[in-house]
């Protein structure tokens, strides 16, 4: 059976079609932890300086610097498989608690305005999902966003990555594979050069690049709040032999203080299914990640239970 990547149009949420797009919706969290929108509300002129700016930037500042890594490790006449590293160039922003984005060295002005511009649009457009989430799991409008918002709000950040033509993609990938580990994460890929794949069903699917689409993707922490009625889904990108694939995931993840554990409402909702996710502070999840991120993800969740054991949490504080 031929699966198709679900694809959903954002601007029938408007309409008779409401409430088919909110099943099509939940039945991508459930069953791909992934979906590709379409008319998001982000102008498509907004996209496309984003677009240009970011492979200009690349050329000018990054490419070379990749260039001169790929020589100095020799990866061009690798004759076994590489573990340790993937072949990408990347830059992180930080947009929210506070904004990292005018430290930056080497980001023209024009560049650095049109990224706050787009995390502002991508903020709204995350908390805008979590919603649609909360409908769809019968939760409080609201409540994904306040368990994120710990005492300081959430944190939201951008990996800007380019992942150039490589020529052992048998051998070295773009990125392994991997769960993302925080709560909502919204991509904004090339249109023409493909790699983005997710696990389904023990097959690797192609993330199919469509023009002005922001691919959406759910992290661990929305997998352990909704008690594993979502699930957060192995990926990888397959570098290419030819064509530089251009990246800009944004995260919205809890703050570093919240405190995440499966929502009370839903496991009244299931009471013969006992909690099976642990209660932790986001931040300590993240540092146990940091170890683990290419390994899979059940014993990440275990490892927190442990620690759940020892650690009295205290009440969620909510501002």
């Amino acid at each position: 059976m031929e699966l198709t990547f679900p694809v959903i149009d954002f601007s029938k949420l408007n309409g008779e079609e409401r409430g088919a797009t909110m099943e099509m919706i939940n039945d991508a969290c459930e069953n791909w932890g992934f979906f590709e929108l379409l008319n998001h509300g982000i102008s498509i002129d907004l996209l496309d300086r984003v677009e240009r700016l970011t492979k200009e930037h690349y050329r000018k500042c990054m490419e070379q610097r990749f260039k001169e890594m790929v020589a100095s490790k020799g990866l061009e006449t690798v004759q076994s498989e590489i573990n340790d590293l993937d072949w990408e160039s990347t830059f992180f922003l930080r947009h929210l608690p506070e904004s990292n984005i005018s430290e930056i060295p080497d980001l023209e002005e024009d560049y650095r305005k049109v990224m706050k511009e787009f995390a502002m649009e991508l903020e709204k457009l995350a908390e805008q999902l979590l919603d649609l989430l909360c409908e769809n799991l019968g939760l409080e409008k609201g409540y994904l966003k306040k368990v994120f918002y710990g005492s300081k709000g959430p944190t939201f950040g951008t990996k800007v990555s380019n992942y150039p033509p490589c020529p052992k993609p048998d051998l070295i990938k773009g990125l392994r594979e991997h769960t993302d580990a925080g709560g909502i994460i919204l991509l904004f890929q090339d249109d023409k050069v493909s790699g983005l794949q997710l696990l389904k069903d023990g097959q690797w699917i192609d993330v199919p690049p469509m023009k002005h689409s922001i691919v959406i993707n759910l992290g661990d922490q929305l997998e352990v709040i909704t008690n594993g009625k979502y699930k957060s889904v192995m990926h990888r990108v397959i570098a290419q032999t030819d064509g530089t694939r251009m990246s800009i995931a944004s995260f919205y993840n809890p703050g570093s203080d919240a405190v995440i554990y499966p929502a009370p409402a839903l496991l009244e909702k299931e009471a013969e299914k006992s909690q099976v996710y642990p209660k932790f502070v986001f931040e300590d999840y993240m540092k146990l990640y940091a170890g683990l991120k290419f390994q899979a993800k059940e014993p990440r969740f275990e490892a927190m239970k442990t620690m759940e054991s020892t650690v009295k949490l205290d009440p969620i504080a909510t501002v």
